[in-house]
């Protein structure tokens, strides 16, 4: 699993990776009310906010950790999006992509390198 500073983890299996925020925004986000994912098939760029969610704290944009295309959206957070809450790493995923340059996701934090990030 790799992670970004913008606290999302991604999990590459072959080519496929998949997205979701880690436990850290989770719990700092407070209980969530709403999701906005992207459509299946959207091509999207590394920095490009692709993902509305809302909580009883805030309002917040998920951006997109890498280029690539969006392959499979999980349905289920949008009908449920306390779901995040209870699995945030797990269950919960919000998208999976194909990366246009799977390199890129070896520069990603480890595991080591994240746990530093949020002290």
């Amino acid at each position: 699993m790799k992670y970004t500073e913008e606290h999302e983890w991604l999990l590459k299996e072959g080519e496929t990776v998949t997205v979701g925020i880690t436990e850290h925004a989770a719990s700092e986000l407070g209980d969530l009310v709403f999701i906005e994912l992207p459509e299946q098939g959207m091509k999207v760029e590394k920095n490009q906010e692709i993902v509305v969610i809302e909580s009883v704290k805030a309002a917040s944009d998920i951006m997109a950790p890498l280029d690539g295309e969006i392959i499979e959206v999980n349905a289920a957070i949008v009908e449920n999006p306390t779901l995040v809450n209870e699995d945030p790493t797990g269950e919960a995923w919000f998208f999976k992509m194909k990366l246009d340059k799977p390199d890129e996701y070896d520069e990603l934090l480890d595991e080591s390198e994240y746990k530093a990030l949020i002290g």
